[in-house]
């Protein structure tokens, strides 16, 4: 959170309580609270990382596969999906996430019958 912008601009596909957007580093920082307590044993594997621009306007691109193990005890979450981040001077003022939104849809629903209703909550927004 330190190297994000004040205004960051954070999007996540699918219609959950990960996803929607986010324009403020407050925002943000709660989402990552949530997926923190909604995923609690989520691993990210960065397969690739590509980077393009000057320092003033960078993108970087970083591919990677996500894999939990749900409170139900089912193992089986595996999600991939892209991040995109926008740099300025080494800042993050964007963030979009791709993903496989029905999978992490699917995912949320087994934490939320399993008793963590946050699970199923409405998305952060701003």
């Amino acid at each position: 959170m330190k190297a994000v912008a004040p205004h960051v601009h954070h999007r996540v596909s699918g219609a959950h309580a990960l996803g929607g957007e986010r324009h403020d580093k407050e925002a943000l920082r709660r989402w990552f609270e949530r997926l923190g307590r909604v995923l609690p044993t989520l691993h990210l594997t960065v397969n690739h990382i590509w980077v393009k621009g000057w320092p003033w306007h960078t993108t970087v691109f970083a591919r990677w596969d996500a894999t939990a193990t749900l409170l139900n005890g089912d193992a089986s979450y595996v999600n991939r999906g892209l991040h995109v981040f926008t740099l300025r001077w080494g800042r993050v003022y964007a963030l979009e996430e791709f993903q496989d939104s029905q999978e992490a849809a699917r995912g949320l629903a087994a934490q939320a019958a399993a008793g963590l209703k946050e699970a199923v909550a409405e998305p952060i927004v701003n």
